[in-house]
């Protein structure tokens, strides 16, 4: 008797545990190294410096690179941001700060 009740109540009881496996788990922020990458993918330069930056909980790198063109940009990456990207920096970062060499 028992046991029919047992296995009748198992459904309801084993719900709770896989609706939280099917929820997605928060994403682990981005490394330096991995949005030195993206940086690096995204522009086709040469990075010349990567520095991490904390705001209260949320860091920022800012990354420094030589583009193909021979200027010197600055990129802000939030820790927070995708990791894949277009294949191209987001519009207006990093402008007013290039440098011709």
């Amino acid at each position: 008797m028992f046991r029919r009740r047992l296995l009748a109540c198992l459904p309801a009881l084993l719900l709770p545990v896989l609706a939280h496996a099917a929820t997605p788990q928060e994403k682990t922020p981005m490394t330096l190294e991995e949005a030195v990458a993206k940086v690096q993918q995204d522009t086709g330069g040469k990075i010349l410096s990567a520095d991490p930056r904390k705001f209260g909980r949320r860091t920022e790198y800012r990354i420094k690179v030589l583009t193909p063109e021979g200027h010197v940009r600055t990129i802000s990456i939030s820790s927070d941001a995708p990791r894949t990207g277009a294949g191209k920096p987001p519009a207006g970062n990093g402008a007013g700060k290039k440098e011709k060499h």
